[in-house]
């Protein structure tokens, strides 16, 4: 499901280099320095805006968030880095602008010059500006979207300094979209902290093409592959790597593709012979030996190919016959989809465009081999497409940017949404089938957080006799006395509503790929599939998925938002389009709490400052949203409830910025399961007051057996607001 909204494209006009370079120049000594004079600004003008961010150690780390505008790069130095979360705060001190040329420059500024230190460029892509940018500037309130390989979605700057101040200080903080995410689950500057230049994959030849510009994308695919630097054949390729996202990606630009239903593999080809890799780097080679065979019949001398391995069945991928043809060395079925093409023939490709190394990679794969084939791109509007796919029974889709280059790490200009959850969990324990001793019943599953096996909850499906026999001889061989999961699963689980059967642990070393529905708010996998083993991955490495969090249940047609550029909140300048996309991101996460509750909702037509009102009842059309008989409530109108993520994107629509529930559900009305203790802070109460009379309330609680959380609301923030304590009546 994904809102539609077109993207706005930035305009770009012909400019005089800025009197600003004058400052870049005079702070910088270009006969020591290797950074780059600032020159006369001049180049043909691309369809996109460009911004970079470099991250700097100088006396202090810091990153320089730059953006370009009129021939120049405003620049800002921002200590603490950028950060998803948008109650992060980031000072962001503006400085000279800088030559459009230092956009591309890494290296060590020498001691005693300005900025002495090492240079990286840390991210880098387009950015599209919300309204006017030089009024934005002038104003001192500057709204932009970001679509880089690190960085995503809505971002601000506000200018905070005051006249006379010493420094021009701004805050740069992150927009609530379906990329914000809270830095307690995801700190960028930790998870992505390498460079996203293509580094050269061996040593440069540079007399020959190394230092050549790269191609703009509306070159020629076989011009620009034969102006990409010269590089050696390396031993290794660490793959990119998708980003999970929370909706589909709107505007143009993007490469749609297959996700396919296999593993990754890196084919390295050198002197025409192939060796094949793993995502993880593991020589697959001798274990898929008539697949090399298979690449060695394309036309390559030398050069590194990438892709994903499956065996169809009847046209679609089968991960569990991909499985048993590993496993069982009958790998004459498995097919190599090829999508990338990161080196070929003495040239590093990295730094191309996506869409011209993929033009070269489709002319290279043709038609020679049925089981090499070339991975398509689909033309068609991403929500139709999705629906599509997921129809078919398809795992989901890519969304690749067609502009970006082939980046070693996991980035935002490659995309994938799925139409189930799905990944890998560990293994960490066992139960027999009822009634018998020689098959699975059950598995208990958990991922690595902190070094730490957490438990994510059990799957008890997916597998037939001979399977469960076979996970069950393996298993065996792993039993331990001691649970590996670091929060206790129980002891002992209710199979089949008949009676308890006991766990037994095991060495957390098989890796199981799951599909499952959602998330339940306890952090656990609700109706999980077991979908098969996992050999490819170290079970060390496995991980939640990075925005499990925020996604919705894909398969949903998109909706239409009106007014998408309506300011909803102009003390944040946060926009309806925002607001629906939010509720969009956290729809799955919501459900638990607001199924089958009647509610009542604050809508707020035009905006938060203006007249907002309580709705409970139909009186007007809400689309998606549930009537519950009258007959519920004897003398009243039909109440309303939000049963389905669409519901509650729905209702976003309809200027919905509030959900408040009953206390009881529409299947038992008379008779609430739960009670609200709302403890408001009055004038003067301090905030230690506050956490003591919860911590009070929570032990009466404990005492007479009713289990409690915390609950904090308020619009002074959930340090200052109430403290609501729910208890669940048992």
């Amino acid at each position: 499901m994904a809102t539609t909204h077109a993207r706005p494209r930035a305009k770009r006009r012909e400019f005089a280099p800025s009197p600003a370079l004058e400052r870049y120049e005079q702070k910088r000594d270009f006969s020591i320095t290797p950074e780059p004079a600032a020159g006369r600004q001049r180049r043909k003008k691309p369809a996109c805006l460009s911004f970079v961010i470099q991250k700097h150690w100088a006396r202090r780390l810091h990153y320089d968030f730059r953006l370009e505008l009129d021939g120049v790069l405003l620049s800002w130095a921002v200590p603490k880095g950028p950060s998803y979360d948008p109650s992060e705060k980031r000072i962001a001190v503006h400085v000279e602008d800088h030559p459009l040329d230092y956009a591309s420059f890494e290296g060590d500024i020498p001691p005693k010059q300005y900025g002495a230190g090492s240079v990286i460029v840390w991210d880098r892509g387009t950015w599209v500006p919300v309204g006017d940018p030089r009024e934005g500037m002038a104003a001192g309130k500057l709204l932009f979207d970001l679509h880089g390989e690190k960085l995503a979605g809505r971002w601000e700057l506000v200018r905070i300094a005051k006249p006379g101040d010493k420094s021009e200080q701004w805050i740069l903080f992150k927009k609530r979209d379906a990329w914000a995410r809270p830095l307690s689950e995801f700190d960028v500057l930790t998870a992505l902290p390498d460079s996203v230049m293509a580094k050269p994959l061996g040593a440069l030849n540079t007399d020959d093409g190394a230092n050549e510009p790269v191609a703009v994308l509306d070159e020629d695919p076989a011009t620009a592959v034969k102006r990409a630097p010269r590089a050696p054949l390396p031993a290794k390729l660490k793959p990119q790597l998708a980003t999970l996202s929370p909706t589909l990606p709107t505007g143009s630009g993007w490469i749609i593709e297959t996700k396919f239903d296999g593993y990754r593999i890196l084919a390295r080809i050198s002197d025409a012979r192939v060796t094949l890799f793993t995502r993880n780097g593991h020589d697959w080679t001798r274990k898929l030996r008539s697949l090399a065979a298979e690449i060695e019949k394309l036309d390559i001398t030398e050069g590194w190919l990438d892709g994903e391995i499956v065996v169809l069945r009847d046209g679609m991928p089968d991960f569990n016959a991909l499985q048993n043809a590993i496993d069982g060395h009958r790998n004459e079925a498995i097919v190599y989809f090829a999508f990338d093409l990161p080196y070929w023939e003495g040239r590093d490709l990295r730094n191309l465009p996506l869409m011209q190394r993929r033009a070269k990679l489709a002319t290279l794969v043709a038609d020679r081999t049925e089981r090499v084939r070339f991975s398509e791109a689909f033309e068609a509007p991403p929500a139709q497409m999705f629906q599509a796919a997921c129809q078919l029974g398809l795992e989901g889709l890519m969304f690749k940017r067609a502009d970006a280059s082939y980046v070693s790490a996991r980035t935002q200009s490659w995309l994938k949404a799925k139409c189930k959850l799905r990944q890998e969990f560990v293994i960490g324990g066992f139960s027999d089938r009822e009634g018998s001793h020689t098959e699975i019943g059950r598995l208990y599953l958990g991922v690595y957080a902190d070094g730490e096996l957490r438990y994510t909850g059990g799957v008890g499906t997916g597998w037939d006799s001979a399977a469960a026999t076979d996970l069950r001889k393996r298993l065996a061989k792993l039993q331990v006395d001691k649970s590996p999961f670091s929060t206790e699963a129980r002891a002992s689980r209710r199979w089949g509503g008949r009676r308890d059967v006991a766990v037994q642990w095991v060495k957390p070393t098989l890796v199981a790929e799951v599909e499952f529905s959602e998330w339940t708010p306890e952090g656990q996998v609700r109706h999980a599939s077991f979908k098969g083993l996992r050999t490819d991955h170290a079970a060390k490495s496995i991980r939640l998925e990075a925005i499990q969090t925020a996604v919705t249940p894909h398969g949903m047609a998109a909706i239409k938002v009106t007014n998408p550029e309506r300011v909803i909140d102009k003390s944040q300048g946060i926009t309806k389009v925002e607001l629906v996309r939010y509720y969009e991101s956290i729809a799955s996460r919501m459900l638990p709490h607001l199924k089958d509750r009647p509610l009542s909702l604050v809508r707020a037509p035009d905006g938060i400052d203006a007249q907002m009102f309580f709705q409970k009842h139909a009186e007007t059309a809400m689309p998606g949203l549930t009537e519950q008989p009258a007959s519920l409530w004897p003398g009243h109108a039909a109440l309303l409830t939000a049963d389905s993520p669409e519901a509650i994107v729905a209702a976003a629509q309809m200027n919905v910025v509030e959900f408040h529930t009953w206390n009881s559900t529409t299947r038992d009305i008379d008779h609430p399961d739960r009670v609200i203790f709302d403890l408001d802070p009055g004038a003067g109460v301090a905030w230690e007051t506050m956490l003591e009379a919860a911590m009070l309330v929570r032990a009466l609680l404990d005492e007479l057996g009713l289990q409690s959380w915390l609950k904090t609301s308020g619009g002074k923030g959930s340090r200052r607001g109430t403290a609501g304590t729910p208890a669940r009546l048992r």
